[in-house]
């Protein structure tokens, strides 16, 4: 038996469920708790503050060029966690006994015209609305060649561009779309707790799925209306995030819009205005199920020239061996993105590289110190150790989507993936948030984790933004793969309450996605430990414990889980 021993046998008698506090907070007993012998309290003890800070200040320097995919600071970045898990201890995991999974990148680099014209009112009474780029819109091609183009294409107002029949919800009901521009609303319905998810954001909220989804309608464009509320962040992290080269996997065929836009509120009432349509009144219309599309008497062209670029970046893969016979073909993931923006447009202080320091070289180093404590462990844990820093995060989860898709062993044998993504650099807090929390059995684990900090677990304290389908683990879930992602609490312990939304707020306003994304030596590191040795305990029960996590009955994910157990039963 592993050294989580102990743990396991309290572990399975956990049975309460946790207190969920993203809407209304439901009581439960306490967990039972938690005792690990004494050579796995010692290792978790090797994540220390110089196990976090020097990663994050080696990553986060100018010299790696904010880790763009491809380019020379990524490669150094690739390098450098690759020779720590070789120091470690950690075996090359990837095929051919390499430390890297490399994969192809496409590179679309569009040409945007500085105004993007509009014709509205039909030709007695034709009006032209001229909007200007990144102050108005932004556009980029969906398309993989050297040239992406609308040509008198007309637009139609589809509510938020939904076909969820689990929630007889269709946007489009049968309309012909092929070759129109489908303006959408960003989220999924949120006013009804009954419907969708309430105020917590779902997949089809994302502009992931509303791009995706007018592909399958034959659009030749979609153009997202952009609001804070609506994207769960400001018009600056869009024109960031698409202004520059986007980098894509190769594409197999499926159905592509030729151009994905954006576009301000304000720069969308305009539009519609000369059209004699009202915002607010389209938006009204479209929080019903027997909404139907609205055509706008609005058409447009638009010509991008674009710049494709084919190259490669990769995923670094280390495993830590298991110590079971059987159970060693098994494997638990812990992840985080070692990507960045790279270089971009320069900020007010004319500062051009994209460092990427919270976003995601605080995850990189929390990975790599728990890495550190499992190396330190006498025995290894029964379950193998798959320690995996993905690429192209950024980009649309590429690397993880990448490895989840092309895994050392196959979905029906990996436990659990445990992702990091943004680490706490303000001082410890009384609470730990769980995204994912609610959707399986690593619920009660790591609650009980957290009860042994003195912590309560909680809840995505801001659900509105849907961070399960942003990062990492979503990869993982899609292909069956019970996941989480631990991460800060917001009641920092000798803060005032509020504090701690107050600076999650004020990152995301002045640092997300910007070149004051930097490494300050002035971070406080507690809190940052005590998450990370939530990931190494948990991980190590579940490495130990002979049955796997499972999604919670009726789950999204839970019919694609069984698929691929079944997939390798009796294997």
């Amino acid at each position: 038996m592993g050294v989580a021993g102990i743990a396991l046998a309290a572990a399975l008698a956990i049975g309460a469920a946790p207190e969920i506090l993203t809407g209304a907070p439901k009581k439960s007993p306490a967990p039972a708790p938690l005792q690990f012998p004494p050579e796995a309290e010692k290792a978790a003890k090797a994540i220390d503050r110089a196990s976090l800070e020097a990663p994050l200040r080696f990553l986060s320097d100018d010299l790696l060029e904010g880790r763009g995919p491809s380019s020379r600071g990524d490669q150094l970045g690739r390098l450098y966690l690759a020779t720590a898990l070789e120091l470690l201890g950690y075996k090359p995991a990837a095929e051919g006994g390499s430390w890297e999974q490399p994969f192809d990148l496409v590179g679309v680099k569009a040409e945007v015209p500085e105004t993007w014209s509009f014709k509205a009112g039909g030709q007695s009474q034709e009006k032209t609305v001229d909007l200007k780029w990144w102050d108005q819109f932004i556009a980029a091609s969906g398309v993989q060649t050297e040239t992406a183009s609308l040509r008198d294409a007309e637009l139609v107002f589809v509510g938020y561009g939904i076909q969820a029949p689990e929630y007889q919800w269709d946007d489009f009901k049968g309309m012909d779309l092929k070759g129109k521009v489908l303006v959408m609303l960003n989220n999924d319905p949120d006013w009804d707790p009954k419907l969708f998810e309430g105020n917590r954001r779902l997949y089809y909220g994302r502009w992931t799925y509303k791009y995706e989804s007018a592909a399958r309608q034959g659009a030749a464009g979609a153009i997202i209306i952009h609001t804070t509320p609506s994207a769960g962040y400001p018009w600056q992290v869009v024109q960031t995030s698409w202004s520059g080269a986007q980098f894509e996997l190769p594409a197999a065929g499926e159905p592509r819009v030729q151009v994905r836009g954006w576009t301000t509120e304000d720069a969308a009432r305009k539009l519609l205005q000369a059209a004699g349509k009202n915002l607010d009144q389209l938006v009204q219309q479209a929080k019903s199920r027997d909404f139907k599309p609205v055509p706008l008497g609005i058409t447009t062209s638009l010509a991008l020239t674009n710049k494709i670029t084919k190259t490669r970046t990769a995923n670094v893969l280390g495993i830590l061996p298991g110590s079971d016979p059987k159970l060693k073909d098994e494997i638990v993931v812990f992840t985080a993105h070692h990507d960045h923006l790279g270089i971009g447009k320069p900020d007010k202080s004319g500062d051009t590289i994209y460092n990427g320091s919270v976003d995601n070289a605080t995850g990189c180093a929390e990975v790599l110190a728990i890495a550190k404590a499992f190396a330190a462990l006498p025995q290894r844990p029964r379950r193998s150790i798959l320690i995996a820093f993905v690429a192209g995060e950024e980009q649309n989860l590429l690397g993880s989507a990448y490895l989840a898709t092309h895994p050392p062993v196959p979905a029906g044998r990996i436990a659990a993936n445990i992702n990091y993504d943004g680490g706490n650099v303000k001082g410890r807090t009384r609470d730990l948030t769980e995204i994912g929390l609610g959707k399986s059995s690593l619920d009660a684990i790591v609650q009980a984790v957290a009860a042994r900090q003195g912590r309560k677990l909680v809840g995505d304290q801001f659900p509105d933004r849907g961070f399960f389908y942003r990062s990492d683990q979503f990869s993982f879930a899609k292909v069956g793969v019970p996941a989480i992602h631990p991460e800060a609490g917001t009641e920092f312990i000798g803060k005032p309450a509020g504090w701690g939304k107050q600076q999650a707020e004020e990152y995301e306003q002045h640092r997300y996605h910007q070149p004051s994304d930097e490494f300050d030596p002035k971070w406080n590191y507690d809190g940052m430990i005590e998450d990370a040795q939530v990931g190494f305990f948990t991980g190590l029960v579940v490495a130990d414990r002979t049955q796997m996590p499972t999604w919670n009955p009726g789950d999204e994910f839970e019919a694609t889980r069984k698929k691929a157990l079944a997939a390798v039963k009796g294997k």
